[in-house]
């Protein structure tokens, strides 16, 4: 007959929740890639973030990451975890109060809309700086029921990455 294999010995309950690294360290290197993930966002990936904001989807991507670690035992305790998770929900938190407080802050934190397309005609260099296709442009029309530039007044890609497209009238 079979033996069950013996249960593991039960953790040092204190060493699970006690920190193995220093909190101002692990505030620090949250911060340090908070802020290096939000530049890349904010200055190189900015239309591929879609329809949420900018800042959503860095915190989502941080504190899953963080919260897995904690959880999977890669830290070497939980407590390590919610340091850094409460770091990178802090700077979130500051960079939307800033954001929504500072008009000269807003402009950093978002980029500007780019004009695409102005009666009718496509502003080439704008769709070569974000890196836009013709094709993508299209589609956006047809998105609206548009099927000719020379039915677009205005289009702008958004500082979400989407496209808004105004007819003309």
């Amino acid at each position: 007959m079979n033996a069950l294999p013996p249960w593991p010995p039960l953790p040092d309950w204190s060493s699970v929740f006690a920190f193995s690294l220093h909190p101002l360290e692990l505030a620090l290197r949250g911060t340090v890639m908070y802020w290096l993930l939000f530049l890349m966002f904010r200055f190189v990936l900015r239309r591929d973030a879609g329809s949420i904001g900018l800042a959503d989807v860095l915190l989502l991507v941080l504190i899953a990451d963080a919260s897995q670690n904690a959880m999977a035992g890669e830290y070497r305790s939980i407590g390590d975890g919610v340091a850094l998770v409460g770091t990178i929900a802090g700077w979130n938190w500051v960079i939307d109060w800033a954001g929504y407080r500072s008009r000269l802050l807003r402009r950093f934190l978002q980029a500007p809309a780019t004009l695409l397309v102005r009666e009718g005609q496509v502003l080439q260099a704008n769709l070569r700086r974000e890196m836009i296709t013709r094709d993508e442009l299209m589609g956006a029309l047809h998105r609206e029921g548009l099927t000719r530039l020379d039915e677009v007044a205005r289009a702008w890609m958004e500082s979400d990455g989407s496209i808004t497209v105004v007819p003309r009238d």
